[in-house]
């Protein structure tokens, strides 16, 4: 096993401990953290599977922006361990529900075809995950799509503006 192989491994056993931490954790904030170390090791595999663009936007993205506003959220709810025990009975259908997922994965590995430890890099050009073949898929292929993208979060940021001088003014 080369070196490429091992730290494939062990950012997808990372991966998994984490998205175990996020489902076990009784605190919450417990579980963002293991929720950023997931997004860690995530960004990890994409370093080796040379889309550094793609990296690079999930620590910023996922791990940064994402992660912030998950406990932001957190802190403002301030969840008890009552009201965890108030949805316990949600648990049932959470736990079949998790099972089918397994099973799914579980079958889908299976029947997968399993050519080696990683892709080879004939399957994969250079070019794959790079900023330029983003970019230029984005302003070429992709243009209507991402200028609509953009159009709309600008009406839903003059919306919020607008509605927060409105609730300024009347209170």
């Amino acid at each position: 096993m080369g070196a490429e192989s091992f730290f494939f491994y062990l950012f997808g056993v990372i991966v998994l401990a984490g998205a175990l931490g996020v489902v076990v954790m009784s605190n919450p904030v417990y579980s963002a953290i293991s929720l950023v170390l997931c997004f860690f090791a995530l960004a990890g595999e994409y370093v080796l599977l040379h889309a550094h663009f793609v990296a690079a936007a999930q620590v910023l993205v996922y791990a940064g922006a994402i992660m912030v506003l998950f406990l932001f959220v957190i802190m403002l709810m301030n969840p008890t361990p009552a009201d965890a025990r108030e949805a316990g009975g949600s648990a049932l259908l959470g736990w079949l529900l998790g099972g089918l997922f397994f099973a799914a994965i579980f079958v889908a590995l299976i029947t997968a075809r399993l050519p080696g430890s990683l892709p080879v890099r004939s399957e994969v050009s250079g070019y794959f995950g790079s900023v330029e073949q983003i970019g230029a898929e984005l302003f070429t292929r992709y243009l209507w799509p991402f200028e609509t993208a953009g159009v709309i979060l600008l009406v839903g940021i003059v919306g919020v503006v607008v509605l927060a001088r409105l609730h300024r003014k009347e209170g």
